[in-house]
């Protein structure tokens, strides 16, 4: 067996080199310490059944016999699997950019003072020829962002720079990103929220709180964050901002809420685009005069009808189901064979409970294979209707942490969303 790991406090960049590192190593598992940063544990609660990942717990030690580390040169920082630290039968595979001195005394490294230890990989993928989906490529930008401070931090190196436009160019997403790093205000951030506070206008458009601002900047700086911190201040659905450069040219950034707003369709009429909550234009005419851009914005957004995904457009269906009295040995058997991870459990159409992959890890003895699926289940289920909105069951699935939730119409069960249907919906992956 072959394992990738990487250190306790498992930060962004970890995370990422450790997944990245299972491309390169295709026949490896990556085992995450339980010990995460709480941005990591925030994104690993939506797409930890994105990729291969168990926990450093889960690994049989005595099948490991190649073990590959990542970000961490220390066998202190290594959560359980340092206990094959002196096993001379497990191979030792070192990627790290610390430079310093550890006690890890790997048979093979690559160790280089770099900016990101993800870059060091994305240099292994691009080398291979490799193909990255989307979340692959924003998780390894994500990794490679908050180690260099979005290629700000002294140690930040050419080679890191050309990753970052590698994984741009693989359909890394920058709203995601800066989403999950929080990232710090500068003095200039802080002088545009002023600003923005003290001059932006606020509109009520459809029962909807929409703020607007103009502002004049002379220096070019990551603003994206100040308009997501703005709207929150104001409790605004939706915020527009118009940025205006010394040169005369602007760019608006847009953020909502609310999916009653579309911010790619609002700014789809100045050639720009984005997300339905988040996207940016970049206005190139000889002559922009902001308040024109301003009054054409809120005329878009009167006009605007937005058609918000609904749970029946994510949704899978048909829906595997049991019934109470099947045995556990035949629910472990429906799921390897049909590759699912929950099955639903019914009797007259009507729910009666839910198991998961996870119950099955509860089972110690060979005899509660035998037993039915009721004595199991979890009977306190969440549901959803097929007519709510997508964005309400994804914040339902990340806030009480649930892999899956079956679509009820009535008392029936029509279909159920998993978190692969939420990560479609969010990276926009959902059939037209």
């Amino acid at each position: 067996m072959q394992i990738v790991t990487t250190h306790r406090n498992t930060d962004f960049d970890a995370l990422a080199s450790m997944v990245a590192a299972t491309l390169i190593y295709p026949d490896a598992i990556a085992a995450c310490p339980t010990d995460v940063n709480p941005n990591v544990h925030r994104f690993l609660s939506l797409h930890k059944t994105s990729f291969n990942i168990i926990l450093t717990r889960e690994v049989a030690l005595e099948s490991v016999t190649r073990l590959i580390i990542t970000d961490t040169n220390q066998w202190r920082r290594i959560e359980r699997l340092s206990q094959l630290q002196d096993r001379e039968d497990v191979e030792l595979l070192l990627w790290d950019h610390h430079t310093g001195i550890g006690d890890i005394r790997p048979h093979w490294q690559c160790v280089e003072k770099i900016g990101a230890t993800v870059t060091l990989l994305v240099r292994a993928v691009k080398g291979q020829n490799l193909q990255l989906s989307p979340l692959q490529a924003t998780l390894f930008l994500l990794g490679l962002y908050e180690d260099t401070g979005q290629l700000t931090f002294s140690s930040t190196t050419p080679e890191d720079a050309r990753a970052a436009a590698f994984l741009l160019e693989q359909g890394a997403d920058l709203d995601i990103v800066v989403d999950f790093l929080h990232m710090a205000y500068g003095e200039v951030q802080k002088k545009v929220l002023f600003r923005l506070m003290r001059d932006a206008e606020q509109h009520e458009i459809k029962g909807k709180q929409v703020g607007i601002g103009v502002v004049h900047i002379d220096k070019h700086v990551e603003l994206s964050v100040v308009v997501q911190l703005y709207g929150k201040i104001v409790n605004a659905d939706a915020v527009f901002v118009i940025f205006v450069n010394e040169k005369g040219g602007c760019f608006v950034i847009g953020r909502s809420s609310v999916p009653e707003i579309n911010v790619n369709t609002v700014l789809q009429r100045f050639g720009g685009g984005g997300h339905p909550g988040a996207g940016s234009a970049t206005i190139t005419a000889d002559r922009v005069v902001p308040d024109e851009i301003r009054q054409e914005i809120l005329t878009a957004l009167h006009e605007v009808q937005c058609s918000s995904a609904l749970v029946a457009d994510m949704m899978s269906f048909p829906v595997t189901s049991v019934l109470p009295a099947t045995p556990m040995h035949q629910i472990r058997q429906i799921m390897e064979e049909e590759n699912i991870r929950g099955i639903v459990v019914e009797e007259d159409d009507r729910l009666q409970g839910i198991v998961v992959l996870w119950d099955l890890k509860k089972l110690r003895l060979e005899k509660q294979w035998n037993s039915p699926v009721k004595a199991f289940m979890n009977r306190n289920v969440t549901t959803v209707s097929p007519d709510a909105l997508a964005s309400e069951a994804a914040d339902v699935m990340v806030q009480k942490n649930i892999g899956h939730l079956p679509v009820v119409q009535g008392e029936k069960v029509i279909g159920i969303v998993t978190r692969t249907d939420v990560i479609n919906y969010l990276y926009g992956m959902l059939p037209a």
